[in-house]
């Protein structure tokens, strides 16, 4: 018996770790598609290039594994069925659940792997691989001066060439504009005829040898259009200019400014930072209500609040009042526009500061969501593995079928469903049109019905598509009903 387990688990390591393979093969090919335009012609070294890349690979391993789970399980029961191997442990007496029982085991400690993974590893690696992308995409392009085309890399200065020898390396028709003067615009212009340009050794400064050319220096103070003053001309045979390339490196920027990102944070974390987030949540709501209850004379007169109707005065008290009380002097027309326009501006203002305050409400609640998300997230792909292993598994007994063939379009089509109701949930579960729980839980909750399904199929040896069983069942259940609808009326 222990034999048997042993082969099954190495018929099924193998698969698994190829599928795994190829899974984070295509995940780590679309994020780069989706970032190519950050990465070409910055010039990187192949070092950080290599480092970002581990790290984006393991930011995809918590959603990869589940599907090379699915698609492995497959192969390796199905392989079983093809090679005849399947049957003979059936007529041995085994059943189903016997012989999936080290595959259970292996998955239920795989599960947990991918659980303690994304909890404390995956924390690691996306706060390095989100500080290094930021470098990366706003790191400036590599020098690079093309013909016809302004260069704009260098601080301070435009560059321009015609025309450039690829042999030998000279620039012609050379124009520079030198806008180091902070708004004050393009006041010196440099043009040559010919050039060339080399580097220190330490690669901190270009060095610019310019043949034949003219300059053009522009002196005064800056935004005034109108005055007169001096502009300086002046030619020469060969100059030589240094200009800085510093800014052309790539900065690293301090880790400790990502790190309260929710995909930086293990459960514990996210824990503590929602229950922060919600107290703060609180409190700028009770700002917000103190704020109104000033700003709305409405709210705050107490004089509407002591009577809740108004005096009844007998005929003869109403001939006591004075008439200069009775009748109050009417506004002028001058004043009761003041007092309107005070009066509009006041209700403006209110219904502004009423919208902003919704606005940040909903920012705010946003923002605890995407933290339970996370929350969520972490569990439930641990719990994925599971639920794909009972489905693939029981799924490669009942086809028969191995290799990467037809188990690959049933293990794309479980997953496509997976992917398409996870992201679904997750969008409106940000939105706030359904609570983290149990919108992350969603697209496993659909699939666990299916792998109880199919795995009680392949336990029991019945037909997946035959119509008639599924009709019998379904026979049986209406027969219920009708026995219960007959006892109530007899009763």
């Amino acid at each position: 018996m222990k034999r048997l387990h042993i082969m099954i688990i190495r018929a099924f390591i193998g698969p698994l770790l190829i599928t795994f393979l190829i899974v984070l093969f295509i995940l780590v090919m679309q994020f780069l598609w989706k970032y190519v335009d950050d990465l070409m012609g910055k010039g990187l070294e192949w070092y950080v290039l290599l480092e970002l890349m581990t790290y984006a690979t393991a930011s995809f391993v918590p959603l990869a594994l589940p599907l090379a789970i699915l698609l492995s399980s497959i192969m390796t029961m199905g392989g079983l069925g093809e090679n005849s191997e399947l049957v003979p442990m059936r007529s041995a007496g085994l059943g189903l659940f016997k012989i999936m029982s080290p595959l259970v085991i292996f998955i239920g400690l795989l599960s947990l792997g991918s659980f303690y993974f994304s909890n404390n590893l995956l924390p690691i690696a996306n706060l390095k691989f989100q500080s290094l992308l930021w470098d990366v995409t706003r790191k400036k392009p590599a020098l690079n001066l093309r013909p016809g085309i302004f260069y704009n890399g260098i601080d301070g200065f435009s560059i321009r060439v015609q025309d450039k020898d690829k042999e030998t390396g000279t620039l012609y028709d050379v124009l520079i504009y030198d806008h180091r003067a902070a708004f004050q615009g393009n006041r010196t212009v440099v043009r040559a005829k010919t050039g060339t340009m080399s580097r220190s050794p330490d690669d901190h400064y270009l060095f610019l040898s310019l043949h034949d050319g003219h300059f053009y220096d522009e002196h005064g103070p800056a935004g005034n259009d109108d005055a007169k003053y001096a502009m300086i001309r002046g030619t020469f045979k060969e100059d030589r200019l240094r200009l800085d390339l510093t800014g052309l490196g790539m900065v690293r920027t301090d880790e400790d400014l990502f790190k309260d990102h929710y995909k930086m944070l293990t459960i514990g974390q996210l824990q503590v930072a929602e229950d922060s987030l919600l107290r703060s949540l609180d409190m700028r709501m009770s700002e917000q209500q103190a704020h109104l209850r000033n700003s709305l004379y409405i709210l705050r007169d107490k004089k509407l609040h002591k009577q809740d109707t108004p005096p009844v005065l007998s005929k003869s008290e109403l001939l006591l009042e004075p008439a200069e009380k009775a009748l109050e002097p009417e506004l002028d027309l001058q004043a009761r526009n003041a007092v309107y326009d005070v009066a509009t501006n006041m209700v403006r203002n209110n219904v502004n500061y009423i919208q902003r305050s919704l606005d940040e409400r909903k920012g705010r609640i946003e923002q605890v969501n995407r933290f339970r998300i996370e929350w969520h997230r972490k569990l439930m792909l641990a719990f994925a593995c599971l639920v794909f292993f009972f489905i693939g598994a029981p799924l490669g007994a009942i086809i028969r079928k191995g290799g990467m063939g037809l188990p690959t379009v049933f293990a794309i089509m479980f997953f496509l469903v997976f992917h398409i109701i996870s992201f679904s949930m997750e969008k409106l579960a940000i939105a706030g049109g359904i609570t983290p729980w149990p919108g992350m839980w969603i697209s496993t909750l659909v699939l666990l019905p299916v792998g109880v399904l199919l795995t009680w199929k392949a336990a029991t040896d019945s037909p997946l598509f035959d119509a008639d069983s599924y009709y019998r069942g379904w026979q049986r259940i209406l027969s219920l009903f009708k026995r219960s609808d007959a006892n109530s009326s007899a009763l």
